[in-house]
């Protein structure tokens, strides 16, 4: 009988636990070749190069055009130029009283001469509007009247220089300006000189049945005034103002006709180049629109 021999059996190995999942990460990385601006400054170079290129072409349309075809091309551009033709012959037509062969007349320091190339536009009904020209109207015809009345007495007659009228935007504005020889206050007061009070009463009479409202503006040169002195240009100014208005007031223009007095001080310059200049001294009465 055959033996058998029995071997031990392996030890039981011990069971493992699981192991836990390991999460999956993916790292993005981008790549930036120009780093953190990116392509921007090639736009802003391209403008660069773009505005560099219209400037040099408009230096060579400069260089190859004539004297003629800039003036042609300002005309067109700035067609209120025409307007500027004052006191010329002819009828306010088309060409607001100017023929298109006339010789430029306009004010600037180019002084260019010659007969004017004009760009009339299709259906244009001709000469400025009505209510530009009423106003210009309105302005010579006062004018005219307020140097009849100086001329006619012969005290007043020098001070026709003292009275300028002009059309601003807001209406008619009639300034009495100082001079060397003229002043319309006592020196450093709010007292009206005995021309001066004449001279108010012309104006008075000319605007008095004009309804329009009233501003009355005083001004003054840039002179200082000695330390210590509570007054000064801006109280000045506006004393002189109201000087002005109870004037007017004396002279028959109607009290609810005055809007504001104001004093501005030497701070809208007639003579700009200098200040000290006695010209600055004036006062503007304004007709409003």
């Amino acid at each position: 009988m055959a033996s058998v021999a029995l071997l031990p059996l392996p030890p039981e190995k011990p069971e493992q636990e699981p192991q836990p999942v390991r999460p999956i990460i993916v790292k993005k990385v981008i790549v930036q070749a120009a780093g953190h601006h990116g392509g921007a400054w090639k736009v802003a170079y391209a403008d660069f190069v773009t505005a560099m290129m219209a400037f040099f072409l408009l230096l060579w349309l400069l260089g190859a055009t004539t004297e003629r075809q800039k003036r042609g091309l300002s005309e067109y551009f700035t067609p209120t130029l025409v307007k500027m033709r004052e006191q010329t012959a002819g009828s306010n037509g088309l060409l607001g009283g100017s023929s298109i062969t006339d010789a430029n007349s306009y004010p600037h320091a180019a002084g260019q001469t010659g007969s004017r190339s004009l760009t009339i536009p299709r259906d244009a009904t001709g000469g400025p509007d009505a209510a530009t020209a009423a106003r210009q109207e309105e302005v010579t015809a006062m004018r005219r009247r307020i140097e009849e009345r100086l001329q006619a007495n012969k005290r007043l007659r020098p001070l026709v220089r003292q009275v300028r009228v002009m059309e601003t935007p807001q209406g008619i504005r009639i300034d009495l300006v100082d001079d060397a020889d003229f002043s319309m206050f006592a020196l450093g007061t709010t007292v009206l000189t005995p021309s001066a009070r004449e001279l108010m009463k012309v104006i008075a009479t000319t605007i008095v049945d004009d309804p329009a409202k009233l501003i009355v503006r005083g001004h003054t040169d840039s002179l200082p005034w000695k330390p210590g002195l509570r007054i000064n240009n801006w109280s000045l100014s506006s004393g002189r103002a109201e000087a002005t208005r109870q004037e007017l007031l004396r002279d028959g223009i109607a009290e609810r006709r005055f809007v504001r007095i104001e004093g501005v001080a030497d701070r809208e310059l007639l003579i700009r180049d200098n200040p000290a200049d006695p010209r600055n001294r004036r006062i503007s009465i304004l007709l409003l629109k």
